[in-house]
């Protein structure tokens, strides 16, 4: 009886951990959810409301899927919004192929100045998007370069190549080198190893450096703002029109860019999850 009550007594200590993982855990979780989207689901929500004066309230006037059938009938805030879009799609680009080889070198080479180029690129991330802004146009001023659509590119490559370097090298390190190796015993050299056996390996990898990249570029208004010059993007836009409303059609293309961002992401857990049944 001693053993089987010492088993119950047992048996019963784990009812609070249990009970930490099935409420607690999980309820805070669902908390930090709703926090991030409940702001996302008021504009969704908001995109749908009647606006009599063409601009925003959030006194409820009726469902209307009026500013969905004319979304760009502003023509500013159209041309902002391709300007973003042309930025965030050009500065991942070149980001991208910029980070990827940085990353490879600092994951798998000893050289002189890689802690040096390590924290360089941590100090990019860390800085205070306001320094960071200041200092570019500090340096644009300096080169006399005028500001605009050029040095909005270029001030999101130079922020955005730190975000790429981190994500990609982070997938280099936890590749297995013995695979590479096999290649090259099985007669690869070392291009078609590198396309073969590392870039699919990598490839997750690169694809959220990239999407990291686009997302924190079309967001960007910090760095923006100090070097945009005449030249404006959507959050510049959208922050001016706050002064006198702002015109429903925000809320549209806020939705719709939100919508394609989770239409990405749903896309991508699905082809990782039909490649892992292949590749095991």
């Amino acid at each position: 009886m001693s053993a089987a009550a010492g088993t119950g007594v047992l048996g019963a200590r784990p009812s609070g951990p249990r009970r930490l993982r099935r409420f607690i855990l999980p309820g805070y979780v669902v908390a930090v959810i709703a926090y991030t989207l409940v702001p996302i689901a008021v504009m969704i929500l908001y995109s749908f409301n009647k606006a009599p004066s063409g601009r925003l309230t959030f006194a409820w006037k009726g469902f209307t899927l009026d500013w969905y059938k004319h979304p760009f009938d502003i023509p500013d805030l159209t041309s902002a919004l391709v300007h973003s879009l042309e930025i965030a799609s050009l500065s991942t680009l070149i980001a991208t192929a910029l980070g990827v080889p940085a990353a490879l070198a600092l994951a798998r080479y000893r050289f002189r100045g890689r802690a040096l180029s390590d924290v360089v690129i941590l100090a990019d991330i860390a800085a205070p998007s306001v320094v960071v802004g200041a200092s570019l146009l500090g340096f644009f001023i300096y080169l006399g370069v005028p500001r605009g659509f050029t040095t909005i590119l270029i001030a999101h490559v130079a922020f955005n190549v730190a975000f790429v370097v981190v994500v990609v090298q982070a997938r280099v390190r936890d590749l297995d080198e013995s695979l590479v190796e096999a290649a090259k015993d099985l007669g690869a050299n070392p291009f078609v190893a590198f396309w073969k056996v590392t870039f699919p390996l990598i490839f997750p990898g690169i694809l959220a450096g990239a999407l990291l990249a686009f997302a924190l570029s079309i967001d960007d208004f910090i760095i923006t703002s100090f070097v945009a010059g005449q030249t404006l993007t959507f959050p510049l836009w959208v922050y001016g029109a706050v002064k006198v409303g702002i015109p429903p059609q925000v809320f549209v293309m806020g939705t719709l860019i939100f919508l394609a961002g989770v239409a990405i992401a749903i896309a991508n857990v699905v082809a990782q999850r039909r490649r892992g049944p292949a590749t095991a």
